[in-house]
């Protein structure tokens, strides 16, 4: 998977070359021969027939880049095998197609960096770019490419004008291009002053450490002479070639968690030398200097240890953790910037609370001056009402006076009428006994007799409805007696809720409209027993007429009760 990604990301430029117009789309034509060459430098074997099927003639127009990747997938990609290519062969013909359109040097020839330098670059570009399409390198990386370049010169490397130019050529993309990036190196604005050999080299071993290929003096295990071989090192193996074009190679050195690297001292006219021990065999190779030497070793031992761990390659694993701490940073940058944001929310919520609390305390202020107010306005109510109450309560006084001196009148009245009861009832007895004579007296008129039957039983129904009249006259003095005490209770009550009007005043006020509504009940009743009294006395007045001695024909007629109606009106009146 990591070949097939390397593998697409060159092809990916070659494809954008080829896409004139900028569509996305590539002619059929220019695709057959890109997949020509694929199979080429690929060293896969020509599937003409496939190839024919899939861009049909029939099938009119171009194609897309999704629409190439099927057949790219099955026929190309599925196809290689690692280490059965040149894989630098392979970087240059996408390098040949991408950089006719896009790479576009000082035409008066003051680039920094030569072609072939520029194609170096292009394929560490590549190996550092994130997986991602169109491809750029991140900032760090191009930090780090730069830096390693530097190092290799003994230069230091401005941050500060790299900040700048990052921020200049990269404002919101995430990262620079290729192509922007060899323009900021030919720019010269962090290689000023230094030569073009210089710079070259120091490209050279860069991409030599990087890549993991170089030149290295073998020792031979029969002849045991000394020659030049191209290496290139794998975690699973340490592969050796007769020249960098590696179209003949020539072995390989199987690597494994028992293999160990160890340095010789100089012997056979040879210096900086070094071997690698297998479990079947020794290999002893020389270096130009002591620091390729150092870095060859530390590179095989690196390979030795990822082979162990189950890993691909060094710098592919530093490429891997310095974009796991990139993430780390972003993750903690975003953390930061949440806080922050959060720091920020709180902030501007206390600010608003803040507010809140002082428009709080100024409408507290307000509620006291309003509370103030309205206990001034209630103290004055309070006062007015006190004031209200007095008067009602003297005017109370007053009525309760009255009507203390009504209710003695009606007592002496109810003395009367007692009183007048009793002579009614005298006069009954009396009365009785004149019927009882004038029935003797009388026995011989049947007609006098029937009315005198007639009038008895009138007298007696009369006397019934006296009677009567006494029950309920008695029952209306128990009952006055009792509103009177009711209401010696209610002015007992009242001056108690006087003496507490200023905590309870809805009781006063409550307490004044019952007395209110029982003073005008009573006098209602009062006025009612009145006019019931003045009617009964109407009605004794009519009934009781004296009874004078007449002829007997004109009592006869008139019937002998007539004469009692004055005695029957007076015991009416006493019974009022």
């Amino acid at each position: 998977m990591e070949l097939r990604a390397e593998l697409l990301k060159s092809i990916w430029y070659a494809f954008t070359a080829l896409d004139v117009e900028k569509s996305g789309k590539v002619s059929k034509s220019q695709l057959k021969v890109l997949s020509h060459n694929l199979y080429t430098v690929l060293r896969i074997p020509h599937d003409p027939v496939a190839l024919e099927e899939h861009f049909r003639d029939d099938d009119d127009g171009p194609v897309s880049s999704q629409g190439y990747m099927p057949y790219l997938n099955k026929y190309i990609l599925d196809k290689v095998e690692e280490g059965a290519f040149v894989k630098e062969t392979f970087d240059e013909l996408c390098w040949t197609l991408t950089a006719k359109k896009n790479y576009k040097p000082d035409r008066n020839g003051n680039s920094v960096v030569s072609h072939q330098d520029a194609f170096k670059l292009w394929c560490l570009f590549n190996f550092l770019s994130e997986d991602k399409y169109p491809l750029v390198m991140v900032p760090d990386e191009v930090e780090y490419l730069l830096k390693k370049i530097c190092t290799a010169m003994n230069v230091e490397l401005h941050s500060c004008e790299l900040d700048e130019c990052l921020s200049q050529e990269a404002p919101g993309q995430g990262g620079l291009t290729v192509w922007q990036f060899l323009d900021v190196v030919n720019s010269g604005r962090f290689l000023r002053g230094l030569e073009r050999e210089a710079v070259s080299m120091a490209v050279e071993e860069v991409y030599q450490e990087i890549i993991e290929d170089g030149y290295l003096w073998k020792k031979g295990q029969l002849r045991r002479t000394w020659s030049e071989r191209w290496f290139t090192l794998k975690p699973s193996a340490l592969s050796y070639y007769m020249s960098e074009e590696r179209k003949e190679k020539k072995g390989s050195i199987p690597l494994d968690k028992h293999c160990c690297v160890e340095v010789l001292p100089d012997r056979d006219g040879k210096r900086c030398m070094f071997c690698v021990k297998t479990s079947s065999r020794t290999y002893e190779m020389s270096a130009s200097d002591t620091r390729q030497r150092q870095e060859w070793t530390l590179a095989i031992q690196t390979a030795i240890r990822l082979q162990a761990e189950g890993k691909k390659s060094l710098h592919k694993d530093l490429k891997q953790k310095r974009r796991e701490q990139r993430e780390q940073r972003e993750q903690r940058k975003a953390a930061k910037e949440e806080e922050t944001q959060r720091l920020k929310q709180l902030q501007e919520e206390k600010e608003r609370k803040l507010q809140e609390l002082e428009l709080l305390k100024e409408a507290q202020r307000q509620a006291e001056l309003l509370l103030q107010e309205e206990e001034e306005r209630r103290r004055q109510q309070h006062e007015q009402m006190q004031r209200t109450l007095e008067v009602q309560l003297r005017e109370a006084e007053q009525a309760r006076a009255s009507m203390q001196a009504e209710m003695v009148l009606k007592e002496a009245e109810a003395e009367r009428q007692r009183k007048r009861i009793v002579e009614l009832e005298e006069m009954q007895g009396r009365l009785q006994e004149a019927l009882q004579q004038e029935v003797k007296a009388r026995q011989d008129e049947e007609a006098v007799r029937y009315a005198q039957a007639r009038l008895l039983a009138e007298e007696e129904e009369k006397l019934k409805q006296l009677m009567k009249l006494k029950e309920e006259q008695e029952e209306y003095i128990i009952k006055t007696q009792m509103e009177k005490q009711v209401l010696k209770q209610e002015m007992e009550n009242k001056n108690k809720c006087l003496e507490e009007a200023q905590k309870q005043l809805e009781e006063v006020r409550v307490n004044r409209q019952r007395v209110d509504q029982d003073v005008m009940a009573a006098q209602r009743k009062l006025r009612q027993a009145s006019t019931n009294v003045k009617h009964w006395n109407v009605q004794m007045n009519r009934l009781m007429h004296p009874i004078e001695p007449g002829d007997k024909r004109a009592n006869a007629s008139s019937g002998g009760f007539a004469g009692y109606q004055p005695l029957l009106s007076r015991r009416d009146s006493s019974l009022r």
